[in-house]
């Protein structure tokens, strides 16, 4: 099966969100395309295609690199997810039930992920129950601008390593999906808002950290909504 610039752009994007490509990772042409089974041409395309959505940048002489976000980046990004994810949960309708139980098996998956101490899957999880907020509220395009958004903010904590606990975020997860459950949107926002501002407010600006592991980093994922 061939893949397409896409399916290699939407891969880096899946293991930025769970944390296996690092802030300031190089991202080999030729790595990539021994990765992928691909030409190197393929592999360009792919990259700027990553470069214009914000998650690659060219160095000189030096090749291709995960971008590590200043710290007045990750704000603007934080800020951006706060407006979208407040004004889909604003123009939220009833019923809700669908919607609540696929939250649920989603947060179900991150316990399991947190207790099989998968950190990979657990990262990715994380991220993605506000991708999976937005589609099960039928905001698909809005979705696919999350999921950037949100793998910005994963690059983010990455860099500046983040202080929240995996275990936080699922019950804070936990207590938007309840307030939902209860029709109670508002306090499901409130919530919501709360939960971003601890994330963000978590940064450590003081101590970035890079690494440099990109072959074990691109393994994909066995996808958890299948």
């Amino acid at each position: 099966m061939t893949v397409s610039q896409t399916q290699i752009a939407q891969q880096v994007v899946e293991s930025i969100l769970a944390q296996k490509l690092a802030p300031g990772e190089r991202l080999g042409e030729q790595e990539l395309a021994d990765l992928f089974g691909v030409s190197r041409t393929l592999v360009r395309e792919a990259l700027m295609q990553l470069q214009a959505r914000g998650f690659v940048e060219v160095r000189s002489r030096r090749g291709w690199y995960v971008v590590e976000p200043s710290v007045e980046d990750a704000r603007d990004a934080f800020s951006a997810r706060r407006i979208i994810e407040s004004g889909i949960l604003a123009d939220a309708g009833r019923p809700l039930q669908a919607v609540t139980r696929r939250l649920r098996s989603h947060i179900a998956d991150e316990q399991q992920a947190i207790e099989g101490a998968d950190a990979a899957t657990r990262a990715f999880l994380l991220a993605d129950f506000h991708v999976c907020l937005a589609e099960t509220m039928g905001h698909r395009s809005l979705s696919d601008i999350l999921r950037d958004l949100t793998a910005r903010t994963t690059l983010a904590a990455s860099l500046y390593q983040s202080r929240h606990e995996a275990s936080q975020s699922c019950a804070e997860h936990e207590a938007i999906v309840e307030a939902l459950e209860a029709g109670d949107t508002a306090l499901a926002r409130e919530r919501l808002l709360a939960h971003i501002g601890h994330v963000e407010a978590a940064l450590n600006p003081d101590q970035p950290l890079v690494r440099d592991r990109l072959r074990a980093s691109l393994t994909p994922l066995a996808s958890p909504r299948e």
